[in-house]
């Protein structure tokens, strides 16, 4: 039985002790950062070399790749995509060439993820930013008006999936109005309650479907002012599952971000107990930071987690059964089609 956690490894090869200590952990699945990826063939063999430490060859396989300034795969191994702000313009000029090019984009994405061998992309952002937040989100998010967010997020959903790779939307219930970067610190969103259901959570509540979300690292005082999202209960079970109706598998996002306190064991015990379904630890939330004791950090996640069982196990199995049912696909006709949409400004 897999352990309830998404974790990293250390560089760009898979040493010995390290598939030793895959092996006995268990994980279900692994994530993998820029410090991980230097060719395609490494690539491939790493992705390999994890799903062979663990003995599951469905094991999911995860990157953080939106595009724009959250893009791991750099060229040569995945062409410089446009940040999702620049979708959202195009959207007020022409809102279905906006919506296919979303659709393409992410589609073509997906092809180059899977010649890789990853079946699982952290995106879309479908966060919606307000004036005065903090720019962590910026023109990662698609736009500033739920409506059109939803709607370009279901493009990116769809193009994902017909890609064979599973989406995972972020940062449920919600990230744009945080005025600090959770990757240093804890943001307090005072908004009340009713106003975020009609703004913040209503792009994921249109893409409730999808089959996996990322929590923000985020309190919101209106619902939990003790919490935040990735460890409050009653958010979790009210907001997350109640209004917004998320039945998907839900992780944390990653655990080693400065904004959650506690010790690692704790902050995975935490997020499981207030309804994650797994938790996440990379270690690689912020860029050139070095890699402190990464197996240190992933054995106190680990050990934290349990089995998964029941409904996670449930949710987790049908997030695997969406990877790699892969439509047939001209990339070149793609890209051309892209390039006919309209879209201004350049990729990143």
């Amino acid at each position: 039985m897999s352990a309830a956690c998404i974790l990293g490894c250390a560089g760009t090869v898979l040493s010995g002790g390290e598939a030793a200590f895959f092996r006995e952990l268990n994980p279900w699945g692994f994530i993998l950062f820029a410090r991980n990826i230097e060719t395609a063939d490494q690539t491939r063999r790493l992705i390999d070399d994890l799903r062979a430490a663990v003995d599951d060859e469905a094991a999911l396989v995860f990157v953080d790749q939106e595009g724009g300034r959250v893009q791991r795969l750099r060229p040569p191994l995945a062409l410089r995509r446009r940040p999702a702000a620049l979708f959202g313009e195009l959207y007020h000029r022409n809102p279905e060439a906006a919506v296919e090019a979303v659709r393409i984009n992410h589609q073509l994405m997906a092809y180059e993820l899977a010649a890789l061998g990853f079946d699982a992309d952290c995106a879309p952002c479908v966060d919606l930013p307000v004036a005065g937040a903090h720019d962590i989100i910026g023109d990662r998010a698609f736009g500033k008006e739920s409506a059109m967010i939803s709607a370009l997020g279901r493009a990116a959903v769809d193009g994902l999936l017909a890609g064979g790779v599973a989406p995972v939307i972020k940062h449920i219930p919600g990230h744009g109005r945080a005025k600090a970067d959770s990757h240093l610190e804890l943001p307090v969103v005072d908004t009340p309650e009713a106003v975020l259901e009609e703004t913040d959570f209503a792009p994921f509540r249109a893409l409730a479907d999808t089959p996996m979300a990322m929590t923000a690292h985020v309190t919101y005082s209106a619902i939990d002012p003790d919490n935040c999202a990735t460890v409050s209960h009653r958010l979790i079970e009210t907001v997350i599952r109640g209004f917004i109706g998320f039945e998907g598998l839900l992780m944390s996002d990653d655990l080693s971000m400065k904004a959650l306190g506690g010790t690692l064991q704790e902050r995975a015990r935490r997020s499981i107990e207030a309804g994650c379904d797994v938790t996440l630890h990379g270690n690689g939330a912020l860029v050139g930071e070095p890699v402190r004791d990464l197996a240190a950090e992933l054995r106190a996640v680990a050990e934290a987690s349990p089995e998964l069982t029941g409904r996670a196990l449930e949710r987790a199995e049908a997030a695997r059964a969406v990877a790699r049912r892969r439509q047939a696909f001209d990339p070149e006709a793609a890209e051309a089609h892209l390039a006919s949409l309209g879209l201004e400004g350049r990729a990143a």
